[in-house]
């Protein structure tokens, strides 16, 4: 299903001088009112050693620095977590959601995954599509994939009935990856879900205030406070749209914000 040629070209990080700015507005239930909220942010200038350091599980993922890059590596499986794709017997083992089933590939893997991203991540000027495979990493080191599957295709409701409670499957390496939202990553919530590989951190559907954003851009995210950024830092959401009607969201799909760094395995 996927090609093993995840490395990608070092691209240089463009410059942005101009500053970010983020203008939520929210209408207060009691009053009728709208609140105003500016949030402004300079380009490149946040710093997400702390939070990938604080939120990554490291029982699972090893994290690294070097220069102004940081490197995480993991062996791609949900230990944390329950799946059918674990296999009967294994203490981690759940069945399928009703009407779900395994895919071709059947079982989880180990890999041996590197994936490195700017520490104060940055815009593009030229913003690259997300391609097949890893696209980035949730927090307990399996790999996020965008909305596609072989050959470049939407995946599709039987391609979802392969998708485990998490909204998982393994592909032909036995590399388990996330498509969707689930129910270890995120529902309907602002949770951290991990970071892409340009460095940019992704949640859930809401925001911290647990409103839907409604200023969103073509990358799926925006300026704004986070639990785990107060300050403010770019982000990206998973897509509020109930995917062709069966109840799941796409975690994300399009191109990236900032340019991606590279994920090895």
């Amino acid at each position: 299903m996927l090609k093993r040629n995840f490395l990608a070209l070092r691209i240089p990080v463009v410059a942005v001088i101009a500053s970010l700015l983020f203008i939520n507005c929210s209408k207060s239930s009691d009053t009728g009112t709208t609140t105003t909220t500016t949030t402004t942010v300079t380009a490149g200038s946040v710093d997400i050693t702390s939070v990938v350091q604080s939120k990554f599980l490291t029982s699972y993922v090893t994290i690294t620095t070097n220069g102004g890059n940081i490197i995480l590596k993991s062996d791609g499986r949900p230990n944390n977590h329950k799946s059918p794709y674990w296999g009967v017997g294994n203490a981690l083992y759940e069945p399928f959601p009703a009407g779900h089933s395994t895919n071709p590939n059947g079982t989880i893997g180990v890999q041996n995954y590197t994936m490195t991203i700017p520490a104060a991540p940055n815009g593009a000027g030229t913003h690259e599509a997300t391609d097949l495979g890893p696209i980035g990493m949730a927090l307990n080191g399996v790999a996020i994939f965008n909305n596609n599957e072989a050959g470049g295709v939407p995946i599709d409701a039987g391609i979802i009935s392969s998708l485990d409670g998490a909204g998982a499957h393994p592909a032909q390496q036995a590399n388990y990856h996330y498509h969707i939202t689930g129910t270890y990553t995120t529902l309907d919530d602002a949770n951290l879900v991990g970071f892409l590989r340009d460095g940019f951190p992704i949640y859930g559907r809401r925001d911290k205030d647990g409103t839907y954003p409604t200023n969103l851009d073509a990358y799926n995210g925006h300026v704004s406070a986070t639990t785990e950024f107060p300050a403010g830092i770019y982000h990206y959401h998973t897509r509020n749209e109930n995917y062709l009607n069966t109840g799941y969201y796409i975690l994300k799909s399009g191109s990236y914000y900032g340019t991606k760094g590279t994920f090895v395995y």
